[in-house]
């Protein structure tokens, strides 16, 4: 396949693609430039990082079949529009987990020493010992954790190791989920704010999560804790955060923004950036050698599954079939060329959408049996008749017709 790598991808997960036959084009481009660039090459595979991929983009290369996020966010991806397209999106969740967490770490340690002035300090020729001695410490401190995907769980696991106390809240934990990380499970955010000397954000960004963090978080947020965001920009409203670090002498370490800058380097201007209880990097959270191997070679894994299956593993935008039938015919039938295809033309003609089939072959190679989801929507077909008529067919030895029950 013709493979095109918009961003720096590590050696290890270069190679694994050429090792396995794929064409390779590595460019280092966005935005109006990386849409020429794709309509020019016409790859079937799109590699990317934090390079956003609009719907222009994905509408400029017809001969996309699988866009590739080298990380596990998803948003700076088009999705919907890659669905319309049939395109697979794919991610790679997990991969970066320690990496996020160790940045996580060492953003509430840095708060907590304010290690950052004292470096400034110290650059710029001043001592102040007095100043920088009144550390509170974390061990025993409790830190407050939203979501529990493998970020989080990374961050659990070095807090234990750094004698902390966890309470969590996320909208699929459960009481033995918690307690299995070492937990106490919280009815809400707001009561882990209430709860916590340090919170730290780990959701998805999404329509539920998008301003997660409001002027009602912050105020439920101790006075002087410590809030921790290497997420995503949205999940924060910033000017309810700016009222807590006016107003409640909350500190923030923060790794994402709102509006980023879309160069790699160069100039920015972010509000928060300038206010002494803020400490910023430069969106790194998953920017470690570890992690960068790791998820290179778990996007060449990804590609070169689906170059030799047609199986896109990590798939974001594939619906379930199964929830999407309203019945299921399975037909056992004898392995002769057109059999199958006169058994969808009957169902073509009934006017139902086949939505799935799978297809299964006896030992000898002399029947198989095809299971074949679908949905009849609009259909005035009386499903007995079809199946009659599937039945009747040449070289069908039985036809079964089953009706979906889905959970309301």
């Amino acid at each position: 396949m013709k493979i095109f790598i918009a961003e720096k991808m590590a050696a290890c997960g270069v190679a694994a693609l050429e090792a396995a036959g794929h064409h390779i084009i590595s460019k280092a481009v966005s935005g109006d430039t990386l849409r020429e660039a794709v309509a020019a090459e016409a790859p079937g595979v799109l590699v990317v990082r934090s390079t956003k991929v609009t719907a222009a983009i994905i509408d400029a290369c017809p001969t996309l079949e699988m866009i590739v996020r080298a990380g596990a966010g998803f948003d700076t991806i088009d999705v919907a529009k890659a669905s319309e397209k049939g395109i697979y999106v794919c991610n790679c969740p997990g991969k970066n987990a320690a990496a996020v967490a160790e940045l996580a770490m060492g953003l509430m340690l840095a708060l907590d020493r304010l290690i950052a002035d004292n470096v400034v300090d110290a650059r710029q020729g001043r001592w102040n010992k007095a100043k920088y001695s009144k550390a509170r410490g974390i061990a025993g401190k409790t830190l407050g954790i939203i979501g529990q995907g493998n970020i989080a769980k990374e961050v659990i696991a070095r807090a234990k190791g750094m004698d902390m106390k966890v309470v969590m809240w996320s909208r699929s934990l459960t009481p033995e989920g918690a307690a299995a990380l070492g937990a106490t499970p919280m009815a809400s955010v707001l009561d882990v704010c209430a709860n916590a000397d340090i919170v730290s954000l780990h959701v998805a960004a999404n329509k539920d999560t998008k301003g997660l963090a409001n002027r009602a978080f912050f105020e439920a947020m101790r006075p002087g804790a410590l809030f921790i965001n290497t997420t995503r920009g949205s999940v924060v409203d910033e000017e309810a955060l700016k009222w807590a670090l006016d107003h409640k002498g909350i500190r923030a370490g923060l790794d994402v923004f709102e509006h980023e800058p879309a160069a790699k380097e160069g100039e920015c201007a972010i509000p928060l950036a300038s206010h002494p209880n803020v400490y910023i990097t430069h969106h790194i959270g998953a920017s470690t050698d570890q992690a960068q191997d790791v998820t290179a070679l778990e996007a060449a894994r990804i590609i070169n599954k689906y170059a030799a299956v047609q199986i896109a593993d990590n798939c974001v935008n594939t619906e379930d079939s199964e929830a999407l039938h309203t019945g299921v015919m399975t037909v056992r039938h004898l392995n002769k060329v057109g059999v199958l295809a006169a058994i969808l033309e009957e169902i073509r003609g009934a006017g139902w959408n086949v939505s799935d089939v799978n297809l299964i072959m006896f030992c000898g190679g002399q029947a198989a049996s095809a299971r074949i989801g679908f949905t009849r929507q609009g259909s005035t077909a009386d499903p007995k008749k079809v199946q009659s008529a599937v039945q009747a067919l040449g070289d069908v030895l039985a036809a079964t017709l089953q009706e979906a029950h889905h959970a309301d």
